[in-house]
């Protein structure tokens, strides 16, 4: 009788190990999508973790405390890249405005105060002299930011963000992208919490 048990126990065991592991697992085409053009990373060895996202969507900004929160539990063997996401003309000035305070230093004055200010606060920042006033606030003189926003840099930014946000095939953000192949958003993941769990769930597939 022992030894019908163990055999039992043991032809069980696995199969308990696959239900687990299936209720902890994402589904390709419901949670998140392969790219069907995989898209090379700048991050060389470590696992690339991607977010396209614009400072006017009120997503991007439920997002980002979860994303400050995974940051800074971030495994070692991955690097998150912020892009702002541009699919419209519209979209460009405030992908400006992240290109700006990165060139000058200031992202981490900047970044979470436009946020807040834009859908908080509902401050309109659509134009540059706008946009201007927001750096001023910040202590980026008028003339830095002149200099910056339309620099030479700016263009091959501004080039390279628009060009990303094509190869991504973005309709909408907040966008995820992990390693150039796979990529989720809230809608698909359902929810800002569940994003960050399908991020994990494919980093951890790229691992494998």
């Amino acid at each position: 009788m022992k030894t019908v048990t163990r055999w039992v126990v043991a032809l069980l065991i696995p199969m308990f190990v696959s239900i687990s592991a299936s209720a902890e697992g994402f589904t390709q085409g419901q949670d998140y999508i392969e790219l069907s053009n995989p898209q090379p990373t700048s991050t060389g060895d470590k696992i690339e973790v991607v977010e396209l996202f614009w400072y006017g969507c009120s997503h991007c900004y439920q997002l980002e405390p979860y994303i400050q929160e995974w940051l800074a539990s971030k495994p070692d063997d991955v690097e998150f890249v912020r892009i702002p996401g541009i699919v419209s003309k519209r979209w460009e000035l405030l992908a400006k405005a992240y290109y700006t305070a990165e060139l000058l230093g200031v992202l981490d004055k900047t970044h979470d105060t436009l946020f807040e200010v834009i859908n908080k606060e509902n401050r309109k920042i659509t134009d540059e002299a706008a946009l201007q006033d927001f750096f001023v606030e910040q202590g980026v003189s008028a003339e830095e930011f002149k200099s910056t926003i339309n620099s030479f840099a700016m263009n091959v930014k501004i080039n390279n963000a628009k060009q990303m946000s094509r190869r991504y095939a973005i309709t909408g953000v907040p966008t995820l992208v992990v390693n150039g192949k796979y990529r989720t958003g809230l809608g698909m993941a359902r929810g800002s919490k569940n994003a960050i769990k399908v991020v994990n769930y494919l980093i951890e597939q790229e691992r494998n």
